[in-house]
């Protein structure tokens, strides 16, 4: 071909002209736009945060961040089972922009600020960030979570806890394989089901046996195999295995102190419907050593901690996921148009939007309580937050699917591409419906504490009948729930609560709704309030998305939800 027709090539005019698109969501404050998270941040006291968070959101909202969120999820970490020369090395190796995310969560704190920094609020504006890193990417909420939740449980024995935690409190991030001494920050795993057992924890088969005297903090073997082994590139895990006292919980190191590898070996990574950035892998011990936490036998009671707050972040985790997705399906309402109007403008798609919006804000407002109460050590908190958490960790999470599915279709086809970025938080959705357990296990766990804890049923009502006289129809409902609740008194009422397991998520369910709208009627505007009052407890709409009934305030709903919506 001649220059002179590469030249006439050139200059030929474009074939279409692209129009009609919104730009990237990218350079915007993801703290400073959402008015309910804001709230919550003062109402709970962490006002003293505000500044930290509103430069935290700006940073998740920036261009380069969003990026590496995507860069992470586009290129999954690689399990490397033996080096070149055929040594056992049973490394995973991430891409760079995964670890430039657990750096940004570490050095806010996520993994350990309310350890490392007390005050009143902490939990509050540690759960802000939380909520706002995974809007970036879910996948390094994990390691990030295991290692905040793992404090507690670790601080039941003092002697390991003196060289472990303060490696767990530093805002810095050591991705190296080396021995816990010689790095100044760790992270830590968790290690509990197996394939025979799942959520079934007693049925495990991992054996543990005394290096030479046996008890609490003292050196085991331990043989067997963990079905799922999360973040196997933390530093140590706590796992779970039997001893001749029974079910007995253990830190194993992923290096020993002398500079060995400890005999842990990651078998394969699960290729897993989401979560992809992170990795999630099946391994077996092999007279791998490892240090007793807590009393011999009681295994399950000392990991617990560990449990409840991962649990927690699993509701404040799906409550992001809502929000992230809402804000994507807004902010594509804003600048699509089609049949001559904006899709904001259009009265069927702001039903649906502002109906997501209250969703969200329900999920942010019961999230951001459940944080407050841990900040607080004394009984009631403790016993609103042991009922609170399984219920919520239920509700939060079962709604998150839904939400995302309806907030992807409001972009129609663009919406299932995985440029929108909808899809991944589609995959994402049902993650902490099943993990930190599924949904039957956590609506059990609701008929357990009831049943056994004086304290827990009580508390959560005086949560509730804190909006009571507001609104009639809230009022009902209440009384209602309050009828059917099983107040235990007594361990002896156990059995009595057997019968009621067939109505437990109904139960669960029901009390999740009144402490959405006990907090939603204190501390929302009246028309999100009303709006979620009417369809979720007076039950006046349909069953899906888009369903409000006339006279809710759409407008008022979508301005709070996102500036630009009103």
């Amino acid at each position: 071909m001649s220059d002179s027709s590469l030249t006439k090539q050139a200059a030929l005019p474009p074939t279409h002209t692209v129009g009609n698109q919104p730009p990237p969501l990218e350079g915007h404050n993801a703290f400073q736009t959402d008015q309910p998270l804001r709230e919550a941040v003062g109402r709970h006291g962490a006002s003293w945060a505000l500044d930290e968070l509103g430069a935290f959101g700006a940073t998740c909202g920036s261009a380069d961040v969003i990026a590496l969120g995507f860069a992470a999820n586009e290129n999954p970490p690689d399990l490397h089972t033996h080096d070149r020369f055929g040594r056992r090395i049973d490394e995973v190796h991430f891409h760079p922009a995964y670890q430039d995310l657990m750096r940004l969560g570490t050095e806010a704190g996520i993994h350990a600020r309310p350890w490392s920094a007390p005050r009143e609020g902490a939990h509050v504006a540690r759960a802000a960030k939380h909520y706002l890193l995974t809007q970036v990417e879910a996948g390094v909420m994990c390691p990030l979570t295991m290692t905040f939740a793992a404090v507690p449980a670790l601080r039941q024995q003092a002697d390991v806890a003196a060289r472990w935690v303060p490696r767990l409190l530093h805002d810095t991030y050591d991705a190296r394989l080396r021995p816990a001494s010689e790095k100044t920050a760790c992270t830590i795993g968790m290690a509990m089901t197996e394939k025979q057992g799942g959520s079934d924890v007693r049925a495990n088969t991992t054996r543990a046996v005394p290096v030479a005297e046996p008890g609490p903090g003292k050196p085991y073997r331990i043989t067997g195999h963990k079905w799922f082994c999360s973040a196997p590139m933390s530093d140590a895990f706590l796992m779970l295995a039997k001893t001749d006292d029974g079910l007995s919980c253990f830190l194993v190191p992923r290096v020993r102190e002398s500079g060995a590898r400890n005999a842990f070996r990651i078998q394969r990574l699960k290729a897993k419907l989401g979560n992809r950035a992170n990795a999630s892998s099946e391994i077996e011990l092999d007279d791998t050593w490892g240090e007793m936490i807590g009393p011999p036998g009681r295994g399950v009671p000392t990991i617990i901690e560990m449990v409840n707050h991962t649990r927690l972040d699993c509701v404040i985790g799906s409550a992001g996921i809502m929000r992230q997705a809402l804000v994507q399906a807004l902010h594509h309402a804003i600048f699509r148009q089609a049949f001559g109007r904006r899709l904001i403008e259009q009265p069927a798609m702001r039903g649906v939007l502002a109906d997501l919006a209250v969703e969200v804000e329900a999920s942010t407002a019961l999230a951001l309580r459940l944080a407050a109460a841990y900040d607080r050590s004394d009984r009631a908190a403790r016993a609103f937050r042991r009922l609170a958490t399984a219920v919520g960790k239920y509700w939060v999470t079962k709604r998150t699917a839904p939400v995302v599915a309806e907030a992807l279709e409001c972009l129609g086809g663009n919406g299932y591409v995985e440029e929108s970025i909808l899809p991944r938080l589609y995959r994402e959705a049902p993650l902490n419906a099943i993990w930190e357990g599924s949904g039957n296990v956590m609506c059990l766990d609701v008929l357990r504490a009831a049943g056994h804890d004086a304290d827990v049923v009580p508390a959560l009502l005086e949560e509730i009948g804190l909006a009571r006289g507001v609104d009639r129809r809230f009022d009902a409902f209440v009384t209602d729930l309050a009828r059917g609740l099983p107040c235990g008194t007594a361990a002896s009422d156990a059995p009595g609560l057997e019968a009621d397991q067939a109505s437990a998520r109904l139960l669960a369910e029901k009390m999740a709704l009144a402490l959405q709208g006990a907090l939603l009627l204190q501390h929302a505007p009246a028309a999100v309030a009303d709006a979620f009052v009417a369809t979720r407890l007076a039950r006046e709409g349909g069953l899906g998305f888009g369903t409000l009934p006339s006279g809710v305030d759409v407008a008022a709903i979508l301005a709070r939800a996102w500036p630009e919506a009103g």
